[in-house]
């Protein structure tokens, strides 16, 4: 009975209470990957699927190292067997990569009962995502904003000009394109805002310029597509 409840047969062997020490380490470090995941997430691109496959994949992985052992055998089968599975998932965030990486390195740290590797990486790999996080750190300017609006033309251009340039450290012009008739044109601009200056007043100058109409502003973030 007790070879049906071990891993062995060349593959190293692992009694039933560390088999299972080593399955809820995994799932206990994939979960604290996945909550430092949803609390320094940014933008829109969210996904509780994504949260979750986290989560799987550590203490999948953890299994999976168990089975291998140090087999080569069971290790070719392996990756020929997951071969066969294909993954068309986009990952719309880069830093999502991240973090799958580091449900891997976990699972495998736990499923070989490195314990100590695995504790230890998963703090430090806490402690970077968070001061990543806290400190805004690879973000280029903190108030970039997309301002899109219509001008008549039958109006002087100087109007809007004056009120961007009143209200902004640093604009440019991004996209112009005229309506059918050529009458109007419709203007986006990246803009750089002033310190302490309010969002609010900013459009309300800006749609009370001369031929001015739809204003929109758009808070940019760190990254935006255009």
């Amino acid at each position: 009975m007790e070879d049906l409840f071990s891993l062995s047969a060349g593959a190293g062997t692992y009694e039933p209470v560390e088999i299972l020490l080593n399955m809820a380490l995994a799932l206990v470090l994939g979960m604290v990957v996945a909550y430092v995941y949803r609390y320094t997430h940014k933008g829109l691109s969210y996904s509780q699927s994504f949260t979750l496959t986290l989560v799987f994949v550590a203490t999948i992985v953890a299994v999976v190292m168990m089975v291998i052992g140090s087999s080569l055998a069971r290790a070719f089968a392996m990756v020929g067997a997951l071969s066969i599975i294909r993954f068309r998932t986009v990952v719309k965030d880069t830093k999502d990569t991240a973090f799958v990486f580091a449900a891997l390195a976990e699972g495998m740290a736990a499923g070989t009962s490195s314990y100590f590797l695995a504790i230890s990486s998963c703090i430090f790999i806490t402690l970077i995502a968070l001061v990543l996080y806290k400190t805004n750190f690879g973000s280029t300017y903190k108030s970039e904003f997309v301002l899109r609006f219509l001008f008549d033309q039958e109006h002087d251009s100087g109007s809007y000009l004056e009120k961007i340039s009143d209200f902004a450290k640093r604009s440019s012009l991004l996209h112009l394109e005229p309506s059918g008739d050529g009458r109007y044109l419709s203007l986006t601009f990246d803009i750089s805002l002033k310190r302490n200056v309010d969002t609010g007043q900013f459009v309300t100058a800006v749609s009370g310029a001369d031929g001015v109409s739809d204003v929109t502003l758009i808070a940019s973030k760190q990254d935006v597509d255009y």
